[in-house]
């Protein structure tokens, strides 16, 4: 059997109805001829959604399949261990031109309860955002399930939501069960478990072309949301040049974020993990044993497991987010 390398993969574009253009415009991918490009999949482990190898001898594979192939050798052995076939992870780059629908994600007991699937947990990292950009995340004190119901009914959801200002460099991290939505003006990274499950529970009475309004799964959701969740959801952070500095440290991912000027040496004996960098700013070289592969802003790249060592190069500067799975 071939050795590994790092793999590069076609990206999955999305029309969403509040999309926008950013994702062609910033980050130069392509997705013609969407009008309104919500979101690109990079790297997806969601069943019958997983992405393809662009990329070597793997070109034209499934990551899943590869996984199912190559296991501990790709993945490493506690995430192969935990996951078995399925890559446990989700990359998307979301452009919000407008308000997403106030949703939430339910957890993995729930989950494997309702649809045989793992929960959504996510962190969003913004690379861009206009003077006004906003989201919501959780509610400005705790309310109880009868209370969100009367405010849901009356019209006045938005007096109990948590409402945060959103620059560029911020960082939000969402269990499953927190109520959310990205306000317009947003350019951001996505890092989730490899889930797909939203339920929406408002959607701003908009309608598609055609006059329709999207469904609601508002009883879904009402067990769904963590009531009590207030406004811990911004993560503070101090960036520091060429040092790996730690935004979200969780069961299901790790990230760290790369800010680099000058070559950096990477070890991952352990944890006994693949590695998947996005970049997010600049441009760098990968060189491993396998060679070299250029990324730029818009790119992500999975390293496998079985290749613990690597350099990134930076070319001059780079902008990374660094992403493992500690099993």
């Amino acid at each position: 059997m071939n050795s590994l390398y790092p793999l590069l993969f076609r990206p999955v574009y999305k029309e969403k109805i509040w999309g926008g253009q950013r994702i062609k415009t910033l980050l130069g991918k392509d997705f013609s001829p969407l009008p309104n490009c919500g979101e690109v999949w990079l790297i997806s482990g969601v069943e019958g959604e997983s992405t393809v190898v662009s990329n070597g001898f793997l070109a034209g594979n499934e990551l899943n399949e590869l996984v199912e192939v190559y296991m501990d050798d790709l993945v490493g052995g506690p995430v192969f261990e935990k996951f078995g076939d399925r890559f446990p992870l989700l990359f998307k780059f979301i452009d919000s031109n407008d308000y997403l629908s106030v949703q939430v994600h339910p957890d993995d007991e729930l989950a494997l309860e309702r649809h045989q699937g793992y929960g959504k947990t996510e962190m969003w990292y913004v690379i861009d955002a206009g003077p006004d950009a906003e989201l919501i995340s959780g509610f400005r004190k705790p309310v109880d399930r009868q209370q969100f119901l009367d405010h849901l009914q009356n019209g006045s959801l938005r007096e109990i939501l948590n409402t945060e200002k959103v620059t560029a460099g911020d960082v939000f991290y969402l269990p499953a069960g927190r109520i959310h939505a990205l306000g317009p003006g947003i350019l951001l990274t996505e890092i989730q478990q490899a889930s797909d499950i939203t339920y929406r529970v408002y959607d701003w009475d908009r309608t598609d072309p055609q006059g329709n309004r999207r469904e609601l799964h508002i009883s879904q959701a009402l067990d769904a949301i963590d009531y009590q969740v207030g406004d811990q959801s911004r993560i503070h952070y101090s960036g520091k040049p060429n040092a790996a500095v730690t935004l979200v440290e969780s069961p299901y991912f790790t990230t760290n974020l790369l800010q680099l000027t000058k070559p950096s040496w990477k070890e991952f004996a352990k944890p006994d993990s693949f590695v998947v960098y996005v970049c997010t700013g600049g441009r760098a070289e990968l060189v491993c044993r396998e060679g070299r592969l250029p990324l730029v802003s818009g790119d992500a790249v999975l390293v496998p497991a079985e290749i613990p060592e690597f350099q990134l190069f930076p070319s001059p500067t780079v902008d990374l987010l660094e992403v493992y799975v500690e099993a």
